[in-house]
């Protein structure tokens, strides 16, 4: 979608200098009045009193123009409801005070979502978390395209009276925030579902949320800026942080994941064993130390398995017989 958003254009004044301007008007309009008032009613004095009420007038309609503007913020100028533009440049401005300003931040924020309960591709509930960063990239979408006014209103505080708070730029950031957090427990939820938590049935092959790493972090991003496109909120980077079995099945998969562990170590043993049994009949039988047949050959089998498998040292047993019948 195209963005609407364009830079303001309308007339801007050096800050210092309409302020400095604005503090002589004040000076000539009160000195005026009061020399006015020392003419006793003459018609100079009442066109000097008049004079001096008119600049002061001025100045108070001036002083609502001011501007200041740091690295990173921005203000959207708002004119009787049409938008003007988005002014971004840094320093201190004199604009039409009867142009609205709504001041934003676009430093990049840092969101550390709480784990949240959600069903992995195969239903077993996992908690899990992510840590992003954002900020704004597009002020038209942030303010028009999304009720944000509202929920920085809404959210800014609990006093009814207070009825102001909701154009600081902290309660707008913090309704953007909000709307951050809503969108990415969803997506969460989304890219969550669509894998397992641990692969344990197909050799490692498969994708999971435990081994996925960089290609899972990029699959919520993208879902993320996906959903934050329509606010104009950019995701600089999301990745999961927390990532835990739900606490009513965490003993069951623990005592899997060990069961799978010991299946695992096992056939390492084994085969492992076998390899060296193999090893010690064919050096007995290559270098003439003793000919066995097949009983002898597989008592010696059944031994070294016992030996090399058991999980409790063997206790030697010297044999001074023969190995005749």
């Amino acid at each position: 979608m195209e963005s609407k958003e364009f830079k303001f254009n309308g007339a801007t004044v050096n800050g210092f200098a309409m302020l400095f301007l604005n503090i002589a008007m004040n000076i000539a309009g009160i000195a005026s009045i009061v020399y006015g008032a020392m003419l006793e009613g003459t018609v100079g004095g009442i066109v000097l009193m008049c004079l001096g009420i008119a600049m002061l007038i001025t100045t108070l309609f001036i002083w609502g123009g001011f501007i200041k503007l740091e690295p990173g913020e921005a203000r959207v100028m708002v004119f009787f409801g049409k938008y003007r533009g988005t002014f971004t440049d840094t320093g201190y401005f004199w604009v039409n005070p009867f142009i609205t300003t709504k001041k934003l931040s676009l430093r990049a924020r840092n969101l550390d979502a709480d784990p949240i309960k959600v069903n992995d591709k195969t239903g077993n509930p996992v908690m899990i978390g992510m840590v992003l960063v954002w900020k704004l990239h597009d002020t038209y979408k942030a303010m028009f395209e999304i009720d944000s006014q509202t929920m920085a209103q809404s959210s800014g505080s609990t006093n009814k009276n207070e009825v102001s708070i909701g154009t600081s730029v902290t309660s707008m950031m913090s309704a953007f925030e909000n709307f951050v957090r809503v969108q990415s427990d969803a997506a969460l939820r989304q890219v969550a579902g669509q894998y397992a938590y641990d692969d344990t049935d197909s050799d490692g092959k498969e994708l999971t949320l435990r081994s996925g790493g960089e290609e899972i972090n990029q699959q919520l991003e993208q879902k993320l800026d996906e959903r934050l496109a329509m606010a104009g909120i950019e995701i600089v980077e999301a990745r999961i942080n927390y990532l835990a079995y739900a606490p009513e099945i965490a003993a069951v998969m623990l005592r899997r994941q060990q069961a799978t562990a010991i299946i695992s170590a096992r056939e390492k043993i084994v085969e492992g064993a076998v390899s060296m049994v193999k090893m010690a009949l064919n050096k007995l039988s290559d270098e003439n130390i003793v000919e066995l047949d097949d009983d002898k050959k597989a008592a010696m089998v059944s031994n070294l398995l016992v030996v090399l498998c058991g999980d409790e040292s063997a206790q030697p047993v010297v044999n001074t017989g023969t190995l005749n019948h």
